[in-house]
């Protein structure tokens, strides 16, 4: 079976699961399918909004869809995230995006 479909089939039966929609997002966005991958990314941070991975990546996905005030945006939700929950390499990263950005 495809990865995609099998994940996709994760998803649906684990609707809470916010590792398996992260992960599908991540397909997604690697099989350059980014509209449902930025979809699955809201997904992850609905279930958990303390995924801190999922700004980076979603903010990621959003720039390449040239939607690039919700990247900004994105980028500065995963900053305050990050500081409030200590992960500096987290905040750094995602610090920079959003310099590159301007």
């Amino acid at each position: 079976m495809e990865r995609l479909e099998v994940l996709r089939k994760l998803a649906a039966a684990n609707p809470q699961g916010v590792f398996v929609h992260y992960a599908l997002a991540m397909a997604l966005a690697g099989a350059g399918q980014l509209g449902e991958a930025v979809a699955e990314f809201e997904q992850t941070l609905a279930l958990d909004a303390n995924y801190s991975v999922t700004y980076f990546q979603m903010g990621q996905a959003l720039e390449k869809l040239g939607r690039l005030e919700e990247a900004r945006q994105t980028y500065q939700r995963g900053i305050e995230v990050t500081t409030r929950l200590g992960q500096a390499h987290a905040r750094e990263q995602l610090e920079s995006a959003l310099a590159l950005l301007g």
